[in-house]
């Protein structure tokens, strides 16, 4: 199978998917996938994780910096670049196996006369601070070249300038600028060339660079190299020196010696997460590119950051944390990179002053976690996030205030790793007191109803977005009932066994003062129920709404990009929703329903489904996967794992750009692979596991770490091998495996193969 995502030819228009399609990435930072001569206007752009700023009144987002790896090659003082070159060949890509970009671009200056232009750069997976360029020129004919190499200030900013002062220094042949945001962060970003001698230094308006004459002799190839530092004063106290010495070391290192410590660290990420599918060449190419994605933004390096909704590949939703963390990408990390798991949630224990701020500013008791968080927990999201194309008026929604569902969603993402990993530590750490702030939101925010002596939730928007303000939303209703059953679980668990880390915990919950009443509200929390028809409603009221298909509601938009929700929008007295909602519940509480009222939601609330979110192909893809709905699982898997390939997404809500990466989409194909077609589930030490492959799919190859023991699977459509490892010490030797409803035990370093025909 292919580990490389390449492009031929050049089409300007592909210049914003190809830089989110082709990023280079570490956690740390992002580089889009944009050519070397490219500036702002081609949105390059390097985007630093965890760094974010305000300029004046607009958005909060993350930086952007200055472009350390910025490269012109003039011929005859033509700039050799397919935007002004008609005569080209290009080839342009990722490598996903080693993690690298390249380009290959030969410019025909005449009919028989060319320069080749050849590329690689990658994001260091061994120094994060670190971006490094290969820069190869050869001509078929003797000729003279001048390169322009530096550092472009010229920033792509979408609510920016970020910065208040810039200020460049030349040491040594190393240049640097020095920033200062306008929330007083220092940041430096340092730049060396190799290899690239007899240059003059220019300093222009925000650009730096050197200028070298270079005589290319006839197919000889002349090389040098780039290597870019990032350093911020939230991690160093002195970030001009750490990144001169940084920057001089990889110089020293060279880069080939840095390129083979960045291929090994992949090589072993690859050894645990790499799915192979066999017979299925592009789903096969979707799954790695999704999951090369998913393993370049992950924070390796910090508990304090997580992973924002677009990734690293840009300031897009303000480089903010949504739920698509928790619900749709940590599973991919609780199952195959636990460590990284690890800092995803406690990333949410160290935003738990944010979320208790919000809650004290709505007038609620513990914690309510932000829509958009931000590096404090503090919700980054505003009252009118978007705008009316028709009116240019703003839209009130009410994302920031009635999306409560978030704390409970991010309760269910302790538990997700807890479940992967067994590892208790978290809640000692501050999980548990995270979900008992949580607990006691949901508490303060829920209404008892002594008529019916029950507790309702009212005036909450549910995943759907499109009908704000509803009553009992079913996913929210559970998803709290979900928080207080783990509250009292945890409370019990801490009594016995910590008590003196319970005590602590109560000095700052007073949880003690609410566990009875958190008792009492998980028992008579209202949950919606099935009707006759087995269609579990979305929220009080909501089969009342006009019931119209969804392309002739469509039919009647005035504009391309007209928000559908909001308090006019077409969608909001219609049964028409923005995304999965329902179907989301369906997929978290599976087993608490039977599989005719699974599928008699998804079949209902999939005809009534816009699919106006990424987010929305994966959870119908996993449940139709569920129930044997082969044809329509596949066809939601392709559209989930191509939606960056193939850049199948808007790029626009009324005037907001919202273009970039999507790694909810990406982890959505991997739960849909493991989950779906698998038909994979952990209980402990119960594995069960229903596979429902496609047909034409031969084989499907993945691996699980399961309380620290890794889990090899294949699986055919008639047989399955499961072998086992013991990577760290665990009290789990043995696991019951439920393969179609029949049971083998499996001894941890055994191989166990299953013949799933029965017979």
């Amino acid at each position: 199978m292919s580990w490389r995502i390449s492009k031929e030819g050049f089409d300007p228009s592909s210049i914003e998917l190809d830089g989110s399609r082709f990023l280079i990435a570490n956690g740390y930072m992002g580089y889009r996938g944009t050519l070397e001569e490219f500036g702002k206007d081609e949105l390059v752009a390097c985007t630093v994780a965890g760094v974010y700023d305000r300029y004046d009144d607009k958005w909060r987002e993350l930086v952007n910096v200055p472009n350390g790896l910025f490269v012109k090659v003039y011929y005859n003082d033509t700039l050799l670049s397919p935007m002004t070159f008609q005569y080209c060949a290009h080839t342009y890509g990722l490598d996903l196996k080693d993690a690298y970009y390249f380009r290959d671009t030969k410019f025909f200056v005449d009919k028989e006369k060319w320069i080749r232009i050849q590329t690689k750069r990658f994001a260091s997976s061994t120094d994060y601070h670190l971006l490094c360029l290969e820069y190869s020129i050869t001509a078929n004919f003797d000729c003279e070249i001048e390169i322009q190499t530096g550092i472009d200030c010229d920033i792509w900013e979408i609510n920016g300038p970020h910065f208040k002062d810039m200020r460049f220094e030349n040491q040594d042949r190393v240049y640097t600028i020095s920033l200062v945001t306008n929330e007083n962060k220092n940041i430096v970003v340092a730049e060396i060339s190799d290899h690239l001698d007899d240059f003059s230094d220019d300093v222009g308006p925000k650009l730096y660079i050197r200028k070298s004459k270079v005589k290319l002799a006839r197919d000889k190839e002349f090389k040098f190299y780039k290597y870019m530092c990032v350093t911020h004063s939230i991690e160093f106290e002195k970030p001009f020196d750490e990144a001169i010495k940084r920057i001089i070391e990889a110089k020293n290192s060279g880069f080939d010696s840095l390129f083979e410590k960045h291929k090994s660290k992949w090589q072993e990420r690859w050894s645990i997460c790499d799915i192979s599918v066999d017979g299925d060449e592009k789903a096969a190419l979707s799954l790695r590119f999704s999951m090369y994605h998913l393993l370049s933004i992950a924070p390796y390096h910090s508990e304090k950051l997580s992973i924002p909704a677009r990734g690293l590949s840009g300031q897009m939703y303000k480089g903010a944390v949504f739920w698509d963390t928790e619900i749709f990408m940590l599973p991919f990390f609780s199952y195959t990179l636990p460590d990284v798991a690890r800092n995803l949630v406690m990333y949410r224990v160290h935003t738990l002053d944010g979320a208790r701020r919000k809650a004290k500013e709505y007038g609620f008791e513990g914690a309510f976690y932000a829509w958009e968080s931000q590096e404090t927990g503090d919700d980054a999201c505003s009252l009118f996030n978007v705008t009316d194309v028709i009116t240019q008026r703003p839209i009130r929604t009410y994302f920031r205030d009635k999306q409560i569902h978030i704390s409970g969603d991010v309760v269910y993402g302790f538990f997700t790793y807890y479940n992967a990993t067994d590892d208790f530590s978290i809640f000692l750490e501050g999980a548990a007191e995270a979900v008992f702030e949580c607990a006691k939101f949901y508490y303060s925010y829920a209404y008892y109803k002594p008529l019916k002596d029950r507790f309702e939730i009212l005036d909450v928007t549910g995943p759907d977005e499109y009908h704000e303000r509803v009553n009992n939303n079913a996913y929210t209703n559970r998803i709290a009932k979900f928080v207080f059953e783990k509250a009292i679980w945890l409370y019990d668990i801490l009594k016995e066994k910590y008590p003196n880390i319970l005590q602590e915990i109560d000095s700052k919950t007073s949880i003690s003062q609410y566990i009875e009443k958190i008792k009492e509200a998980e028992q008579k929390i209202f949950l919606q129920k099935p009707n006759e028809e087995g269609i579990i409603e979305q929220f009080d009221g909501y089969l009342k709404l006009e019931d119209i298909e969804v392309e002739k509601l469509k039919e009647k938009m005035l504009h391309p990009y007209e928000y559908l929700g909001g308090g006019n929008g077409l969608a909001t007295q219609t049964q028409v929703i923005k995304q999965a909602d329902v179907v989301v519940l369906l997929n978290l509480f599976e087993s608490e329903y039977e599989e005719e009222i699974l599928k008699a939601n998804w079949e209902y609330y999939n005809r009534r489904t816009e699919h106006g979110s990424t987010l929305s192909y994966s959870m119908y893809g996993l449940l139709a996967a569920k129930l044997g709905k082969l044809k329509n699982a596949y066809e939601y898997f392709l559209k989930t794992a191509l939606i960056d390939l193939e850049g199948n997404y808007k790029q626009y809500v009324g005037n907001l750009y919202i273009g970039g990466t999507h790694p909810a989409a990406n982890g959505g194909a991997w739960m849909a692979a493991v989950f779906g077609f698998s038909g994979i589930r952990v209980d402990g030490t119960k594995i069960e596991i229903e596979p429902h492959l496609p047909s034409h799919w031969e084989s499907l190859k993945f691996n699980l770490i399961i309380h620290g023991n890794l889990f090899e699977f294949e699986i055919s459509n008639s047989k399955m091998l499961i072998k086992s490892t013991r990577l760290k010490d665990s009290i789990n030797n043995n696991y019951k495996i439920v393969a179609n409803k029949r049971e083998f035990i499996h001894e941890i370093g055994q191989l166990l193969e299953i013949n799933l025909k029965g017979e």
